[in-house]
């Protein structure tokens, strides 16, 4: 990338600095740059959700999960266009379609017990998911079960307990197991994605899972289909936005690394979700998620400079 010699002053110094941040970023070992793909992917999701907890309240959660994905596929469409069908078309048609299945059933599973669940049982449930990936990638990718991984992976669900820890209520009776029994099946979609990225591009893998899933979400987002505002409409097209960058972060972390190196980074989201609410609701973190937020930060460093070792 080259600075354009006609470019006004001010751009041009934001291009200086992008384009350090760029270079840097290109010359990290492998598995640091596939970790900052899955902590950005973390960081955009969290984004999304903030986003779709406040669409969801004034929407029916089955139109929401299939106006997400449909917007999804809608704002890559652009792409489609100008690059063509060829650059997006896949090499794995059944592997796309079981993913946007397992996937969809998942969202089921999350959405029904949702509204069942106290927020930290929510949270603490929904982090038992890198654990499950981590069994599958050693399973059924052949990965290698790496003991480091496993130790940073238990002390940031630690972390995550620190934080959410003293409201755990326990109160939602079997919705808890319907909110128990999406982790696995998230875990799943996200191991067929790490399948599909030895031999599907990053986009051609997020426009297909949103075309998947938007197609399998449609009978219960007509069955629930409510009227919607043009300030909803908006809303549900800046979700397809984060939604499909978010999913395209974490494909090409994917691809980079080891999907078991990358969990622990999942618990950052935590650390994002408490952010954001500081931020945009003035929420101000209590000690519980200061001290929670440094047992994953910890963790995700150890395991980063774990990482980076063994390539060496």
């Amino acid at each position: 990338m080259t600075q354009p010699a006609t470019a006004p002053r001010p751009f041009a110094a934001i291009h200086r600095v992008w384009q350090g941040v760029y270079d840097r970023a290109c010359a990290m070992p492998a598995v640091w740059r596939g970790m900052l793909w899955v902590a950005l992917s973390g960081l955009v999701f969290s984004i999304l959700n903030a986003l779709l907890r406040a669409l969801t309240i004034e929407s029916d959660a089955m139109q929401a999960q299939f106006l997400r994905y449909l917007m999804g596929a809608a704002v890559m469409l652009p792409l489609l266009i100008q690059k063509g069908w060829a650059h997006y078309r896949p090499n794995n048609w059944k592997g796309q379609a079981w993913r946007g299945a397992v996937h969809t059933t998942a969202l089921l599973f999350w959405f029904t017990a949702l509204p069942h669940l106290a927020l930290a049982d929510m949270t603490a449930i929904g982090f038992t998911g890198p654990i499950f990936i981590m069994l599958g990638a050693a399973w059924f990718l052949g990965e290698k079960m790496r003991w480091d991984r496993w130790v940073a992976a238990i002390i940031g669900f630690v972390g995550v307990l620190v934080v959410v820890g003293p409201k755990l209520t326990g109160e939602g009776g079997w919705y808890s197991l319907v909110m128990l029994a999406s982790a696995p099946m998230f875990a799943a979609s996200f191991l067929i994605t790490k399948t599909l990225t030895r031999i599907e591009r990053s986009e051609v893998i997020v426009l297909w899972q949103s075309i998947a899933i938007a197609l399998f979400s449609l009978p219960m987002g007509i069955l629930h289909w409510q009227p919607i505002s043009g300030w909803l409409w908006a809303g549900f097209a800046l979700s397809g936005v984060l939604g499909s960058y978010g999913h395209y972060c974490m494909a090409r972390g994917f691809h980079i690394a080891d999907i078991s190196a990358t969990q622990t980074l999942r618990f950052l989201d935590l650390v994002w979700a408490a952010l954001l609410g500081w931020m945009v609701f003035g929420n101000v973190p209590t000690h519980t998620t200061l001290v929670g937020a440094l047992v994953i930060f910890g963790a995700t460093f150890w395991i980063a400079k774990r990482e980076h070792r063994r390539q060496y």
